[in-house]
């Protein structure tokens, strides 16, 4: 087989041919490109600001001059959906990143160094999903005080044992590989055995994973700010606007129609794309 024929059969190359393929996963993506787009165009695509109260426009239903209708302080709700995305997507990454960087440290150290660090790092993970995730949200939040930045810390700690625990699977199943014991025989450090080994052999689990934690993070984000832990007035939160028109699903459902196909379609997006992402990282699945 010569160099071309290698490339061809790249298994990243192949990955994204198989998920190129799936019809699910590419829905996902452009779901998810349009929010990602309607976030960052959002000061050039809207005409009011997010914040901006007019009590005279206020529960007008969708028209030429708002697009979705207003709310009851007569804001633009088209505006505060673009501007709300920018937020949904930014609380997504960063709950994320630091679910997955605390959990695959605690992982990789646990299943790697096994014996009484497993224990207790196991322990603190059983401990951690013992508690409805919301209710465990909800005590961090409560400990640190209602706030966006608050409120994204609580779901970055309880996405960490998710995350250890796959990790820590992962890296018990492959430090009992051959190579993995040749590499100790031949007295390479732990360290270059979990850099150069054992985290490049995880970071597929790792991946969909992160991709399916972006929708349960933004979901739970909506959770939060509906009960009045997360974003605060007049932050244009999609589960904060879901809470402030709750009072008015008969008189004006649009004010609640918005900001709620707006979460459902961003986390199904995410699902979409994950599943297509496990998919198409499983060699059982090809062909």
């Amino acid at each position: 087989m010569d160099l071309n024929e290698v490339e061809a059969f790249s298994p990243w190359k192949d990955t994204w041919r198989q998920l190129r393929k799936n019809r699910f996963a590419t829905t996902g993506a452009m779901v998810i490109l349009f929010f990602i787009l309607l976030g960052l165009l959002a000061p050039f695509i809207t005409a009011y600001p997010y914040a901006e109260q007019n009590l005279v426009e206020r529960l007008k239903p969708p028209s030429a001059e708002h697009w979705l209708g207003t709310d009851h302080l007569g804001r633009d709700i088209f505006t505060r959906i673009a501007y709300g995305a920018r937020i949904s997507l930014q609380v997504g990454f960063f709950a994320v990143t630091g679910a997955l960087v605390f959990g695959t440290l605690l992982g990789v150290i646990a299943g790697y160094f096994g014996r009484w660090i497993d224990m207790i790092i196991s322990r603190i993970f059983d401990i951690l999903l013992a508690f409805p995730s919301i209710l465990l949200a909800i005590s961090v939040v409560a400990i640190l005080g209602a706030s966006l930045q608050n409120a994204l810390i609580a779901i970055a700690i309880i996405n960490i044992p998710i995350f250890g625990r796959l990790v820590r699977s992962r890296v018990i199943s492959l430090r009992e590989e051959e190579y993995i014991m040749a590499a100790r025989a031949q007295g390479m450090k732990n360290g270059r055995i979990l850099f150069h080994h054992i985290l490049p052999n995880s970071i597929a689990p790792i991946i969909v994973q992160s991709t399916l934690g972006f929708g349960t993070a933004i979901l739970e984000a909506a959770a939060l700010g509906f009960l009045g832990l997360g974003a605060q007035p007049p932050t244009p939160e999609w589960g904060k606007m879901l809470a402030e028109s709750r009072d008015f699903i008969q008189l004006a459902p649009w004010t609640l129609i918005a900001p709620g196909i707006s979460i459902m379609l961003v986390v199904l997006g995410f699902n979409l794309i994950g599943d297509g992402l496990r998919d198409a990282l499983d060699p059982k699945m090809k062909n």
